[in-house]
């Protein structure tokens, strides 16, 4: 257990961060659904840093919608934003390592944090392209089965790395069906009865 955590700074302080680089709704969205995906696994493998999981979430895409035609250069333009914000060198850090594959220089996950971080931010958006998909348009009627086969589709939401989905549950040593259970238990816990991924609330 890596002990207490610092962020150097308060979820409200990492939100407007957020929202001073990020002005499309989906991206924020994003940052918030992330964030609430790793307080859920926080919950269960490091209660006392809930708070420094959450806000490595909301923040681990801070300068992708200002940079996302750099992808070698993703989270390095973040991180003089974060340190001048007061963000702390373990916040760095565990930002940097989610794009470790895209840039073999920055470091790769160590932490259980780190790790859950790589596996699961890039399979919620795959999740959240499912779920807008579906007549419901809830995440409570989703299910392990249905996201094997939009993995399996590299068509749907060719976006999504799938080797990284792939290699993140490695780390964790998890079957990918478990990766895929937990991530979708996480996305309900916080998205009860109601279209958390819609678009429909983009208005600038």
């Amino acid at each position: 257990m890596a002990g207490k955590l610092s962020a150097g700074m308060t979820r409200d302080e990492a939100f407007a961060l957020l929202t001073e680089h990020n002005k499309d709704a989906f991206h924020i969205e994003h940052g918030e659904t992330v964030e609430q995906t790793m307080r859920y696994f926080a919950r269960e493998f490091d209660p006392e840093n809930e708070e420094f999981w959450g806000i490595v979430g909301l923040l681990h895409d801070l300068d992708w919608e200002e940079h996302d035609d750099e992808p070698a250069m993703h989270t390095l333009y973040a991180t003089p934003l974060i340190e001048a914000a007061g963000g702390t060198p373990e916040l760095v850090r565990a930002i940097q390592s989610h794009t470790s594959d895209f840039n073999p220089d920055l470091p790769k996950p160590e932490l259980q944090m780190e790790k859950i971080l790589f596996a699961t931010e890039e399979l919620t958006g795959l999740i959240g392209a499912a779920i807008v998909m579906r007549p419901s348009k809830s995440v409570m009627d989703f299910n392990v089965k249905s996201l094997k086969k939009k993995f399996k589709d590299k068509r749907f939401a060719a976006g999504v790395n799938r080797d990284v989905i792939r290699s993140g549950a490695e780390m964790l040593g998890w079957e990918l069906d478990e990766l895929f259970a937990r991530t979708i238990e996480a996305m309900q816990s916080f998205a009860p009865d109601r279209d958390t991924f819609g678009k429909e609330n983009t208005e600038a």
